[in-house]
This record gives structure tokens, sequence and C-alpha cells, in this order.
């Protein structure tokens, strides 16, 4: 399944007024099937994607007609931005729709200590960040580094990778994702 899949889903799901969660007990997986799903992070048969389109409802063919509107909105309000992260970890990215854009840009905020968990992440494309405040353990591979305000990070995201905020003091990042993947 491509990112575009990920995409339509999302925006479906919001058009239906549905939350992930709701969805997912529609159809009977996991929240997390459901986040990942529409993040590109997955790849599923269409078995699978038509139990999560039952939940809706929706059939497969309407559901691979759709076309989401890009959004055309080009100034956002702090307070329009998105929140897509969860727990101690905000990311809230600029814009709600990212159908047919080729970019993510993200204001992510970590709590002291967060983490983006003992699991590498892994997906497709590129990333760059620039910390604004505190300081975030950034790891690359086989590759660590701490940054502060002012350090920035940039890397193919295919390669397994970790973001983690220092104990004391919370984190402030500035990062763009291209494909959005995320």
């Amino acid at each position: 399944m491509s990112k575009d899949v990920g995409l339509r889903l999302r925006s479906l799901r919001r058009a239906h007024g549905l939350s992930q969660r709701e969805l997912a007990k529609r159809a009977g997986v996991t929240n997390g099937f459901i986040s990942q799903l529409e993040a590109a992070k997955i790849n599923t048969s269409l078995s699978a994607l038509k139990r999560v389109l039952d939940g809706i409802p929706i059939g497969l063919s309407q559901f691979f007609a759709y076309e989401p509107e890009r959004e055309e909105q080009v100034f956002f309000a702090a307070e329009d931005l998105t929140e897509i992260g969860k727990g101690r970890i905000s990311y809230r990215q600029v814009g709600g729709n990212l159908f047919a854009h080729d970019l993510q840009m993200l204001h992510e905020v970590y709590e002291p200590g967060a983490d983006t968990g003992r699991v590498m992440l892994s997906h497709q494309g590129e990333e760059a960040g620039i910390v604004i405040e505190g300081r975030l353990e950034v790891t690359v591979g086989d590759q660590t580094k701490v940054l502060g305000p002012g350090d920035a990070y940039l890397f193919k995201s295919a390669t397994p990778h970790r973001f983690r905020a220092m104990r004391n003091q919370r984190c402030v990042v500035v990062s763009a994702c291209t494909p959005p993947t995320f």
C-alpha cells in the first residue's frame, strides 16, 4: 500500500467523523493498526483494507475512486496545526490533509525523558530537523548524538532511527519529512 492509501483513509475517516479508535473498534482491528496504516508504516492485504473500510462503511472501488481535496490553505495559526502525536510527545503538523503534498512539516515537543520507543522507526523518505529548545538524543543507524538548540539532523528515513529528550527538560524541534510518511 502506498502513502496515498494512508492519506486517503485518514481523510475518509475524518470526513465521517471517526477517531482512529472508533474506526478500529468498528473494523475489529487495533488502534495501532489504523495508525500505522494511515502513516504508511505497514503494508496490508486488500482483504484487511476491506475489513477496515467496512467500519466506515465504504467499498473498495469507492475508496480508490475517492480523491481528497488538496488543502489549499497557505497560512496556519498556531491553533490550526493538527495534533498527530500522543502521550508525552506532541507532533503538531502544518496542514490537516497532506494528500497530494510532497512535504510534511512538524512542530515537535518532547516532555522530559520522552522517547519514540525502543523499537527504531523506519519509513521511506528523508527527514530533517532543527532543535529549538532543550536537548535531544538522536540515533540514526549506529550513530548517536545529543543535539542542543540550533543543532540539526538530516538523514534517509529508511535507516532505523529514534529520538529521546533528556530527562531534565522538554525539547522542541521543528522538522520536515518528504514524502509525508510519518
